[in-house]
Parts: C-alpha cells; sequence; structure tokens
C-alpha cells in the first residue's frame, strides 16, 4: 500500500503540531496593497476594502449597448482592491484586449457598517463621494456575455478603477448634478444623477441584503451613454459637479 506523507498532502509535518501551523504570523512575502484615496479637508487618506459596482444603472448606456434595464433589482461586479488607481496619472492600456472602454461614474464611499439597512437608514453609512473611472475590456466582455459567463476578466484587472479624491457627505448630496467625460478635450459622456435606474440609498440598501458593508467599501455607482474606445496616448478628464474633477492619461500597451 502506498503511503503519502503530510507533508506531500499540504499538512503538517509528523512532528508538527496543529497549534504550531496556526501560530505562524510572518508573511513569508509581501503582497500589494490599495492605495489611499484622498479626502478633501483631511490629513488622513481613505483606505480601501472591496470595490463593488453597479451593472446598467442609466437606461441609456444599457441601450447603446443592446441591454434592457433590470428594474426588478440591481446587479452588480466587482473589482480587486488593488486595481484602483488614485486620478492625476497614466494608466497602461491593458494586455488581452483591442476595444478598451471608459466608464465615467459616481463612487460612494462607505464609512459606517451596514447589513440589512432600509432605505432611511441607508444614507448614515456614506462617508462621502468621488468621481470615478470603470475601465473595461469591451471586446472581453461581450465575449464573456455571449458564452453567459462572468465578467471578471473584462472588468477585474491592473488599474481598471480610478478615482478621485473624496468629498465628505456633509460637502455634497447627490441630486441632479451633471456628470460628464471629455477625451482629448471633446465630450464623450454626459448625464445627471437623477438619471440613475437605482438611486444611492436603494443600491445601498439593496446591497447590504447580500454583504456586511464595512468602512472602506466603494460602490461605483455606473455610467451614462457614450461609452467608447480609447487609445495609447488618450487623455480623459472626467466631472460630477460639486466634486473634484479627474484626469488620467492612457499609456503604452502593458
Amino acid at each position: 500500500m502506498l503511503v503519502i506523507p503530510a507533508a506531500s498532502l499540504g499538512g503538517p509535518e509528523p512532528h508538527q503540531s496543529r497549534e504550531n501551523v496556526l501560530s505562524v504570523t510572518r508573511p513569508l512575502f509581501s503582497v500589494p496593497t490599495a492605495p489611499l484615496v484622498p479626502i478633501h479637508g483631511r490629513q488622513e487618506g481613505f483606505p480601501i476594502h472591496r470595490i463593488f459596482c453597479v451593472g446598467r444603472n442609466y437606461a441609456a448606456h444599457a441601450a447603446e449597448l443592446g441591454n434592457t434595464v433590470d428594474r426588478v433589482a440591481p446587479f452588480y461586479f466587482t473589482k480587486p482592491a488593488t486595481g484602483l488607481v488614485i486620478e492625476g496619472g497614466t494608466i497602461a492600456y491593458p494586455p488581452g484586449t483591442e476595444d478598451y472602454h471608459h466608464e465615467i461614474e459616481l463612487v460612494i464611499a462607505i464609512g459606517a457598517p451596514a447589513f440589512r439597512v432600509s432605505t432611511d437608514d441607508a444614507m448614515e453609512a456614506v462617508f462621502g463621494y468621488a468621481v470615478g473611472l470603470d475601465m473595461t475590456r469591451r471586446d472581453l466582455q461581450n465575449a464573456m456575455k455571449e458564452k453567459q459567463r462572468p465578467w471578471d476578466i473584462a472588468k477585474a484587472f491592473e488599474e481598471s478603477a480610478v478615482i478621485g479624491a473624496i468629498t465628505p457627505a456633509g460637502d455634497f448630496q447627490p441630486n441632479s448634478q451633471r456628470i460628464s467625460l471629455n477625451v482629448n478635450d471633446s465630450l464623450r459622456q454626459e448625464g445627471h444623477l437623477n438619471e440613475m435606474v437605482w438611486s444611492v440609498p436603494e443600491i445601498i440598501s439593496h446591497l447590504s441584503r447580500y454583504y456586511h458593508l464595512t468602512p472602506g467599501d466603494l460602490i461605483f455607482t455606473g455610467t451614462p451613454s457614450g461609452v467608447g474606445a480609447l487609445q495609447p496616448g488618450d487623455r480623459l478628464q472626467g466631472a460630477v459637479e460639486g466634486l473634484s474633477p479627474i484626469s488620467v492619461t492612457i499609456g503604452p500597451a502593458a
């Protein structure tokens, strides 16, 4: 009979106790961490825990991609926290795509725990708001949709989320503010926040049914129509009235 040593199975050596294995505290190596997001009027930065994104939250954007809006409930996808970059620099054109798109969005920064909260109580969880970009490998997304597979490869990649400085909630309340994106000084995307299918409190309330939202979570709330392809060298300027604008340049392919 073949006897396989415990070490070959990934378990502790016979002479190691379980307590010794569980007492390990020193990491084998360091891993990337998400950047701290600047906050208006604060010395501290906003640490990032998770990034949630709302899909098809503007009817015109859903229509331009041949989709319909689900008015029964919002749906979501996620991005890695380490995929977040602070505005003002250059991000590489990502690998594996020939159809790299911009999506300008309002971002909610969560600052208090929220679990199964009502829409009436949802805003108590909001720390502030920022302007963001949900960068997308559109050709890969379309391929995944055709195969009824998840979008991760199209949405969750390095430098796939851009964010500007966070404005505390006391200084900004989302209503009908204009949201826009210019590429190379030409207007590409334009809309108003009151065109969102699901409002900020509705999104927070619904998402909190499925997750224990915690301080450090970000929610990208969807994009208006006008999304389009980018090329290396393109300059993007995004804005939401009342928030800090963002800018980023697309660099050479990674």
